[in-house]
């Protein structure tokens, strides 16, 4: 296993190396272009932005269809119940996106690895499992989310034109999709949706002011007994994993997190914090304002579209539903190139631009492939819209594909996923943290694992050359007590060796011998909260996606039962 060196410490950070201050290789080290870690065939910017920007794009990314869904969330989960998984969700959000980007970005072996997606992260520690996991999720959330977008396009557009027969609203979902929402999502480049995914920030903001303004909170309070009654009432609902699957989808952003760091000028840990921490605490509030206005003004009538609450024939819901659907035909394109990415890596190996075609000639910016007069991209986009499609003729209900989307997706992508990779990229830390765990236990002293521990945040003059056979054999001779087993180590810490054993691999073929790194202030060195953190993660996600589901499959069984 490599070597990592480290160098004097003077007491001075410095910025993270670029191409001219790179980590040191050593001269007897070899790189092989061939075995660089091979990125997703992703654009890189021309143009990077400042804190501000950046911060805008990711406000962009999580405040889309999700936010109109709060209130809906809000009366599944309870009042009480809500706002604080709002806030938990918040929190896990910052935490993940500042995690996988950290990790790919300033992580010791992976920050010279041109590491620019999350499934070329899960790649290190989990190989192609990893990456088919990602690409799971973001296929999984992306597809619900274009499906809510069409869903809400149904629900506005027919009611601002005053027509409310379901074959009226049908064929209006069809040509307006076709004609707006289609040709955005054929673009290429993400860049091409910026003036667009303004103005449909602005759209979600003057929403959040029109149900504050319009929704009749006071008179609908008062008629349930008072606010005191209401939460006595509704501060806990027993269909609170609903609620929390809409919450999830609404936050979730991981899938978007590589582009949107990838453009911040000069990125540090740092700023990358300050525009998570600003992205994260704008949106969160936005919801709650939302969420509570909405769920007051109507209680156990609220809808999964909240709009639908309001008067259809009056001027200014028109007007609301008016901005709600400039929102879904302007963040459709969004979700849709996430589908696309995820389905020509797993088909194309990631060559949208079809350069494996007979029919390219190889000139730069050219594209091929595809069927008819269309080339790749424009026959994904397509067959991605359709896929769309066919299922919005038939479903109706806005909540339950917000909350099964949220349950599935955001229990993989938002927390599962964060939390082991955290774990296999630190997969011989951990292993060294969990035996001096059972060596401390009644107060023995734990002797050294191997020759060197893998550094932790706050003791880098510590050197990692350990070997990974010794670390395991060392771990497995070692006695485990009861609660070993009640907090599942023998779960995470198999995940460790995978992990472990995976990265050391990869990284020894893509980079032989000895390398030294610099250590500086945006160096992410494994923390030991961070490994309670990242098991969370997972049992969070795990437990969230199974009930979640669990709890959507039992209302709908329940309200057919009600119907008969």
């Amino acid at each position: 296993m490599s070597s990592i060196e480290l160098p004097p410490t003077n007491g001075k950070g410095y910025s993270p190396p670029k191409a001219d201050n790179a980590p040191r290789m050593s001269h007897h080290s070899s790189h092989s272009s061939n075995n660089e870690n091979k990125s997703s065939k992703l654009s890189t910017p021309n143009k990077q932005s400042g804190i501000f920007g950046a911060s805008s794009n990711l406000v962009n990314s999580i405040v889309g269809a999700g936010i109109i869904g709060i209130p809906y969330a809000l009366r599944e989960a309870g009042l009480i119940a809500g706002l604080l998984l709002l806030a938990l969700v918040s929190y896990l959000t910052d935490k993940s996106l500042r995690v996988i980007v950290g990790l790919a970005s300033f992580h010791p072996k992976l920050r010279n690895k041109d590491v620019r997606t999350f499934e070329d992260l899960a790649s290190y520690p989990f190989g192609k499992t990893g990456v088919h996991f990602i690409l799971f999720n973001m296929m999984i959330m992306a597809y619900g989310a274009m499906l809510a977008y069409l869903l809400i396009i149904k629900d506005t557009i027919p009611s601002i034109l005053g027509l409310h027969d379901r074959v009226s609203k049908t064929l209006i979902m069809i040509a307006t999709s076709a004609t707006i929402m289609l040709p955005l999502a054929m673009q290429r480049d993400m860049a091409s949706l910026s003036i667009t995914s303004l103005f449909s920030v602005l759209a979600d903001v003057i929403l959040v002011g029109f149900i504050t303004m319009f929704a009749p909170v006071q008179e609908t309070v008062e008629a349930a007994g008072g606010f005191g009654k209401v939460l006595e009432e509704d501060g806990v609902n027993p269909t609170i994993f609903i609620g929390l699957g809409i919450l999830s989808t609404a936050m979730a952003c991981q899938h978007s997190a590589f582009i949107v760091s990838g453009s911040l000028e000069n990125k540090t840990m740092k700023r990358w914090a300050t525009v998570t921490g600003v992205s994260i605490g704008i949106s969160a509030l936005l919801c709650a304002i939302l969420g509570v206005s909405g769920y007051l003004g109507f209680l156990d009538q609220t809808q999964g579209d909240v709009l639908n609450n309001f008067d259809h024939d009056s001027f200014m819901p028109k007007v609301a539903r008016f901005l709600l659907a400039i929102t879904m035909f302007f963040t459709y394109p969004m979700e849709s190139f996430v589908a696309r990415h995820v389905l020509v890596q797993l088909v194309h190996g990631g060559d949208m631009d079809a350069h494996d075609d007979p029919n390219h000639s190889g000139q730069e910016g050219e594209e091929a492939g595809g069927y008819c007069f269309l080339n790749r991209r424009q026959t994904w986009s397509l067959a991605i819209y359709l896929m769309v499609l066919i299922p919005a003729l038939f479903v109706d209900d806005l909540g339950p594909v917000l909350s099964i989307t949220g349950s599935i997706a955001g229990g993989g992508i938002a927390y599962c996923g964060p939390g082991l990779v955290y774990l296999g990229v630190n997969g011989e830390a951990f292993l060294c943290f969990c035996h001096n765990m059972l060596m401390n236990r009644g107060g023995r002293t734990a002797p050294t694992v191997v020759d060197s521990d893998l550094p932790i945040a706050g003791d880098a003059n510590v050197k990692a050359d350990s070997d990974d056979e010794n670390i395991i054999e060392t771990l497995d001779a070692t006695s485990k007590p009861l609660w070993w087993y009640i907090f599942g180590y023998p779960i995470w810490s198999k995940i460790a060796k995978v992990g472990m054993k995976n990265m050391d691999a990869r990284v020894n073929n893509e980079m032989n011998n000895s390398f030294s790194v610099a250590y500086d202030e945006n160096t992410m060195l494994p923390k030991k909260k961070d490994y309670f953190i990242s098991i969370f993660f997972i049992v969070f996600g795990v437990i969230s996606a199974i009930v979640g589901v669990a709890s959507n499959i039992y209302v709908q069984l329940t309200e057919e039962d009600d119907e008969i």
